[in-house]
């Protein structure tokens, strides 16, 4: 890990990021690493391995963003769920120590593009005029499925099942699995239920009557409007995830999610 080139990067809207900025700084100075240090809003390419320094939004950002030169970002929470991450400023030094010593591993998450856009979570896509429901017609592959009168609909990766998709109803995902969600935002049918399809489709969501087109969302942070047919296919880039070897999918569920747990244990 030592010939490698770090980067220190770092959401200075968050509260106490630059005093974790520093620790980290000094704890792998100390290890004779010197990494170049940014700020998420100026972000830059040419480095092997990036810690991440802010809330989910900071990693979904970075992630997107590295994923187009194939490095690896390690999540150090300072929000509220911090769901990608896999450290805090209380465990920071135990976990330079176990990314230095090789104790973790790199897993590659899927993600969406449509067109030059790409998103790890989700693209969400409703209709531009504020307050009505749409009609938003669904089509896999150039196949009809079913139109969708809803407040609109997420077109969610495995990673992103347990963000927005999930709080519209639908299921969650193992991040190693190859598929992606499509769940409609509070649809007037009882019928229209979330969607698991192979990441090999393609998914084409058409206007209906959304006379004055779309608004998407990628990740809940980019937004864009949209005039004709939205194109969403699986990406050729992917998230290069650092996760510590003792870190696992379910028990962040039960830890950050409070999966399955009695509300009197919360």
């Amino acid at each position: 890990m030592k010939s490698q080139k770090f980067v220190i990067c770092y959401n200075n809207k968050i509260q106490n990021s630059v005093d974790v900025k520093n620790l980290l700084s000094k704890i792998l100075e100390e290890r004779n690493i010197f990494p170049a240090i940014i700020d998420i809003d100026n972000l830059c390419q040419g480095f092997d391995f990036a810690f991440i320094i802010g809330g989910d939004g900071t990693i979904l950002k970075a992630a997107r963003f590295f994923a187009k030169s194939d490095t690896a970002i390690f999540g150090i929470n300072l929000g509220r769920l911090g769901f990608l991450s896999q450290s805090s400023q209380k465990y920071l030094e135990n976990s330079v120590e176990k990314i230095l010593s090789g104790q973790f591993h790199v897993e590659q998450r899927l993600m969406l593009e449509s067109g030059d856009k790409i998103a790890l979570n989700d693209f969400v896509i409703k209709g531009n005029s504020h307050g009505r429901t749409a009609k938003l017609s669904l089509k896999i592959n150039g196949n009809a499925v079913c139109d969708y009168l809803a407040d609109g609909l997420i077109i969610s990766t495995p990673t992103g099942s347990t963000a927005y998709g999930l709080s519209a109803g639908g299921p969650v995902l193992a991040p190693n699995l190859e598929a992606f969600v499509v769940v409609p935002i509070c649809p007037h049918t009882l019928t229209a239920r979330p969607l698991v399809i192979p990441d090999s489709e393609v998914i084409t969501v058409s206007m209906g009557d959304c006379e004055n087109g779309f608004v998407v969302s990628i990740d809940g942070q980019n937004f864009f409007d949209c005039k004709s047919d939205i194109i969403i296919k699986k990406s050729l880039y992917k998230a290069k995830l650092a996760l510590l070897d003792d870190s696992d999918f379910y028990s962040i569920l039960r830890d950050k999610l409070h999966w399955g747990t009695s509300p009197a244990n919360i």
